[in-house]
């Protein structure tokens, strides 16, 4: 079991007071985090920063955030709501197919909640009085940057609120696509200048800015629409290389030696971590492990929510067959906590059934069986090392630094004992389409999928991801969910309908 110290569980009298106070939703604040006087003082305003990185584990930013971004990724199929989808609103979500649904409204609310958070602590720190006022200004504008790339990436144009509410101003419209962006970029940059420490273990250092641009500059490479008019894509390219080569260089990451202990207590604030959200059993703060942990792979109550979709698992399993990294991933069959019986999951049993049709995700499933509360105090990693190499990989290849980048595919393979398969050495547009797969393979539901299959645009995503499930040799309508193809609906989700009904200057 982890040592729990303040930071995660708040035993601090301010934390505390600063906790009870900051449940508001969306951009509906109450004190400290709208007192200026909370950053006059630096040890509260490093405490409130700390109230802003709690905004993010709430149920609704992460949890919920969770299963939307995962759900939108066409990789994944949910058993929430029943056995097989009853819902017609999760339903909708997994076929890319969405109309209103409870998850993303929820996860709407608690990252602009973060985002009001944030304004806060931009609009009342003086910077350049003292290096950590400097410092909680600087983890500000990260996590507002990061909370509106996380939204941005999904609804595309949304509110752009850099300023806190007033009485003359409740509603705000949206503002363009490209306007976010560069206001992220502009966030991101003012973050890797002032960020000059963490805030205790656990949180993120400056490089997790520079990472966080090195994603944004990836995204726009591919995008001409959210250009600048000055830049070109392989300008954008070398930016994105610019900003990854930081982390890199900086000297202060590694692979962790075991890819499946990166998931579990011990593997937590690894070295391989570059952003990892600090959860607590104690803090009630993650019902992870009982959302995705399989019907009675432990004791206690939980509901194995997530399933990746079967030709996820057999494209893996074809390309790397000795991958260890399919056991850290998937779970495919496993022994009850109650009575010992063996529970065959998919490939083991054939297809007859919704169980045995679709491996369960299993990185978020809690690994201690004898653990029986409804809370557990698994961290969930947000960035780490190996992204950050795939994305140098990716990035390489585009610039035509063809032996960098394979150094670099060699160096994440070799962690699990593999060597690149033989699509990397077919030339650039092979590669290319090699290392998007080895994002899955690597990092497969841990908050990327949906955004990496969607940034190289409508067609990479319907030749690459849906079109192959819907056309896979082993598809059942009883048991598959058939993915839309229809480009209006597939790439954004539409805006929540609690945004459109209390926000007079949005109708859509």
């Amino acid at each position: 079991m982890k040592t729990i110290n303040y930071i995660k569980i708040f035993k601090t009298p301010f934390l505390v007071f600063l906790i009870m106070l900051t449940s508001a939703c969306e951009l509906e604040e109450v004190a400290p985090f709208l007192d200026k006087t909370v950053y006059e003082n630096p040890q509260t305003a490093q405490a409130s920063a700390k109230g802003i990185y709690a905004g993010l584990t709430s149920y609704n930013a992460k949890e919920r955030g969770i299963f939307v971004i995962n759900g939108f990724s066409g990789l994944f199929i949910t058993g929430k709501n029943g056995q097989r989808i009853s819902n017609p609103n999760n339903a909708n979500l997994f076929s890319l197919n969405p109309n209103y649904d409870a998850d993303s409204e929820a996860m709407w609310s608690g990252y602009y909640s973060v985002i009001s958070r944030c304004n806060g602590a931009i609009q009342y720190t003086t910077i350049g009085q003292d290096p950590i006022f400097d410092n909680v200004a600087g983890h500000a504008y990260f996590l507002r940057a990061y909370s509106y790339f996380q939204l941005v990436r999904l609804w595309g144009d949304i509110p752009l609120w850099t300023e806190l509410p007033s009485s003359t101003n409740l509603h705000k419209a949206k503002s363009s696509a490209k306007d976010i962006y560069s206001q992220i970029i502009s966030d991101a940059n003012e973050a890797a200048n002032l960020m000059n420490n963490t805030l205790g273990e656990g949180y993120p250092m400056m490089f997790a800015a520079n990472m966080l641009l090195a994603k944004v500059y990836m995204t726009l490479a591919t995008n001409s629409s959210l250009h600048d008019g000055s830049k070109s894509e392989s300008e954008y390219w070398q930016m994105a290389y610019d900003e990854a080569i930081k982390v890199k260089n900086s000297g202060n990451y590694s692979l962790h030696s075991n890819y499946q202990d990166l998931f579990t207590l011990s593997g937590e604030n690894s070295s391989e971590s570059i952003f990892e959200y600090q959860l607590s059993e104690q803090a009630s703060n993650s019902q992870l492990g009982r959302n995705y942990t399989p019907w009675k792979y432990k004791v206690g109550m939980h509901f194995g929510w997530l399933s990746v979709h079967a030709d996820v698992y057999d494209d893996h399993v074809s390309t790397y067959p000795t991958d260890p990294r399919i056991e850290g991933t998937y779970l495919h069959y496993y022994q009850r906590a109650d009575n010992g019986a063996d529970v065959k999951v998919y490939p083991s049993t054939g297809r007859n059934s919704f169980r045995a049709s679709h491996p369960y995700l299993f990185k978020f499933a809690e690994k201690d069986k004898s653990h029986a509360a409804q809370y557990n105090s698994q961290n969930y990693i947000v960035y780490r090392y190996a992204d950050l190499l795939l994305m140098l990989a990716e990035i390489s290849n585009e610039l035509n630094k063809d032996a960098e980048a394979m150094g670099y595919i060699e160096e994440v393979l070799g962690r699990v004992g593999l060597t690149p398969q033989i699509a990397y050495y077919g030339g650039q547009s092979s590669f290319r389409d090699a290392v998007m797969k080895e994002y899955r393979y690597e990092l497969l539901g841990e908050g990327e999928d949906s955004h990496n299959n969607r940034r190289r645009g409508y067609t990479y995503f319907l030749n690459n991801i849906i079109l192959p499930h819907n056309n896979n040799p082993n598809f059942s309508s009883q048991y598959d969910l058939t993915l839309n193809t229809d480009e209006a609906r597939i790439m954004t989700l539409p805006v929540p309908l609690g945004e459109v009904s209390t926000n007079d200057l949005i109708d859509d």
